[in-house]
């Protein structure tokens, strides 16, 4: 069973040489979990359990099945695979070892009591009998093993510490302190009710994420990566000099299907590093910018990160409705990267940088559309099946279908069975990983839940801020951030969401805006040590330092990660969301837009150090008052209230003063 699911398939065979791929490989091991490569009965066996849940889970969006058992096989699949497939330490992988075979065993045991307990054991929660409990800590401990081996030891000591809170926090002083809580109501409240393990996390996890990722298993299998990477070089004119500006566009069209930040930034790495190096960019800058691009994939329709699927599900909304909240915001992520990679060309060509303008042999784009431009439907099929009313669900259902059927229009990309059963189980293994952190962040929210810490939480946060909203959003920015160091994206999300977003929520921010806020800088993770994947994936390819392509990758996103204070601190900031407070009107939303957008250039100049010319340090500090006051005018009333008013027009005239000083001095 060839279970490598860490390099995309279009690059794991050869883009890549071997001593790069083996540093990429290595380096995702270490933050996800290396895996067991099984062949002959092992890997037949493995292949064949991953189809199963794969043909399950596929049901189960078809057919309906009870929310608990549909939970509890979900768990229950991601145990028996996860100890399978995810060796306990890394020098016994590709060996399946008695301890895996004892576990997995386990995990199949449990979940079998679960399933066969039935009412009986939900309506007995409160008085559990002994083995309730028995089976209850096991679970416990299955979960937080199967979550070490997938996704490192990060995560369940987290988890661990929470329990520790649950069960000792009387001994605590005020405010944190809580009655304190034995096992008799601790491990039922987190194995058997839907408020732990099983809740929402693991709920999402087992009828959307698992679903999305099947079908961006499907897209790479049917060459849909490759010729999104083409199609970009080719529409921004197959020339070395459009560098960067491929990396954004194909970060863009690989990131939307794909949702995941590490698998573009190899993809482009392999590709775009060559053409990047030999226009001038230095091997820092470069990772940077590819892993800015990866980091797109998270933001980005159809598909966003895991953690868009939870954003549906905690604010009992439609999946589409995150889609629209996430269209403005996404674009003008891009925009942002835009506007840097275009002062990248500026600030190289003053250099004194030869820019090569050679042509990449690329087909012509109306013939590549011919050919390959049905990996478009099933995009736009996710969307259409979705605005008929469908969920989200029978959407992503139907897009596999659609996607399946149109790769018989190239014969050597067909899913025809073999390869189409290959490519389910493929993306049923990709899932066990999301899964596993799932599990054990119902742990941490069970624990919260059923403590009140998140609303004790709420309370010292807003008591520290002085009940300022702006003040609030810093800290829950810095504490999501902070979370985020230690933990992947989905957990971040999942702890802060139940955390920090009620804080927000109770100084009067709507709660569609706080959620995104936290999701936005819970993505931010993904570009910050120790978890920072993508960037550390970027710096194996081009042989750049690790932390200085993650300072590098901060310097290409921080403008974006600007704008989500604009949703919480701005009444009319939820504009940027499509959503409108009382008065507000489609022509609030462009001109909130129109302003994010300059403001953008504004910080993006600001950051690179090159506007018109050079920048001096003055000026760099005056575009970044400038394209702060656009942006996130709410800053000027947080230093001083009620001093200057409009300060989104004082923004716009420093910003065009600015570039009329860097216009003198340039013809001067």
């Amino acid at each position: 069973m060839n279970t490598h699911r860490n390099l995309p398939p279009e690059v794991a065979p050869g883009a890549l040489d071997e001593a790069t791929a083996a540093r990429v490989e290595a380096l995702i091991e270490e933050e996800e979990g290396s895996l067991n490569n099984f062949t002959g009965w092992l890997g037949f066996l493995g292949t064949g359990l991953a189809l199963a849940m794969s043909l399950f889970h596929l049901w189960a969006a078809w057919d309906i099945v009870p929310t608990t058992t549909l939970r509890f096989v979900h768990v229950g699949f991601t145990l028996v695979l996860g100890f399978l497939l995810f060796p306990a330490a890394r020098r016994f992988r590709h060996r399946l070892m008695v301890w895996d075979v004892a576990l997995a065993a386990a995990g199949f045991y449990v979940i079998w009591y679960m399933v066969t307990g039935g009412d009986d054991l939900q309506d007995r929660a409160i008085f559990p009998e002994p083995m309730d409990l028995v089976v209850g800590w096991l679970m416990v401990g299955l979960v937080l093993e199967v979550a070490r081996r997938a996704t490192g030891p990060v995560m369940p000591c987290v988890a661990i510490l929470f329990l520790l809170y649950g069960f000792f926090g009387n001994h605590l002083p005020p405010p944190w302190q809580h009655q304190g809580y034995d096992s008799e109501r601790m491990i039922p409240h987190l194995t058997i009710g839907l408020d732990g393990i099983f809740g929402s996390a693991i709920d999402v996890s087992a009828t959307l994420i698992i679903l999305f990722t099947i079908y961006g298993a499907i897209l790479q299998a049917t060459g849909a990566g490759k010729f999104f990477v083409d199609f970009s070089f080719a529409a921004t004119g197959g020339k070395t000099a459009s560098a960067g500006r491929t990396v954004v566009l194909s970060s863009f069209l690989l990131g939307g299907p794909s949702g995941s930040g590490v698998a573009t930034t190899v993809t482009l790495g392999t590709v775009a590093w060559p053409m990047m190096k030999r226009v001038g960019y230095r091997p820092d800058d470069a990772g940077g910018l590819l892993a800015a691009g990866g980091l797109g994939a998270i933001i980005s329709p159809p598909v966003l990160g895991a953690a868009a699927f939870l954003i549906a599900e905690y604010l009992n909304i439609g999946y589409l409705d995150v889609i629209k909240m996430a269209i403005i915001p996404t674009c003008l992520y891009y925009a942002s990267l835009l506007f840097m990679v275009e002062l990248d060309q500026r600030r190289l060509a003053a250099a004194g940088h030869a820019v090569p303008d050679d042509a990449i042999q690329v087909e012509p784009i109306p013939a590549m559309l011919r050919k390959y431009g049905f990996h478009f439907s099933s995009l736009v099929a996710i969307i259409v099946f979705m605005v008929m009313g469908y969920s989200a669900t029978l959407a992503v259902l139907y897009a596999m279908i659609v996607a399946v059927m149109l790769s018989f229009i190239r014969p050597s990309e067909a899913l025809w069975p073999r390869k189409l059963l290959a490519t389910l189980a493929s993306g049923a293994i990709q899932a066990v990983g999301i899964a596993a952190t799932c599990a054990a962040a119902g742990i941490i929210v069970g624990v919260i839940t059923l403590t009140g810490l998140g609303l004790k939480f709420s309370d010292i946060a807003i008591q520290a801020a002085g009940g300022s909203v702006v003040v609030t959003a810093l800290y829950t920015a810095l504490i999501v951030w902070i979370i985020g160091l230690a933990v992947p994206v989905t957990a971040s999300y999942i702890i802060c969401a139940v955390v920090a977003a009620p804080a927000l929520i109770k100084l009067g921010v709507p709660d569609y805006a706080a959620h995104m806020f936290v999701f936005y800088y819970a993505v931010l993770s993904e570009v910050s040590p120790p978890t920072a994947l993508s960037p550390f994936a970027a710096a194996a390819i081009t042989g750049a330092g690790p932390y200085r392509t993650t300072l590098q990758a901060w310097k290409y996103t921080l403008p974006a990660f600007v704008l989500p204070f604009v949703f919480v601190t701005d009444p009319e900031g939820v504009g940027l969301l499509m959503n409108f407070r009382e008065g507000m009107t489609w022509l609030d939303v462009v001109w909130q837009t129109l302003l994010a957008t300059v403001g953008l250039a504004a910080l993006a100049a600001a950051c690179q150090g090159f506007l018109v010319r050079a920048l001096t340090g003055l000026e760099r500090a005056g575009l970044v008052v400038a394209g702060l006051l656009m942006v996130f005018p709410a800053v000027l009333d947080a230093v001083a209230p009620g001093i200057l008013p409009y300060p989104h027009l004082i923004g716009m005239v420093l910003g065009l003063a600015l570039i009329g000083l860097q216009w003198r001095g340039r013809v001067a």
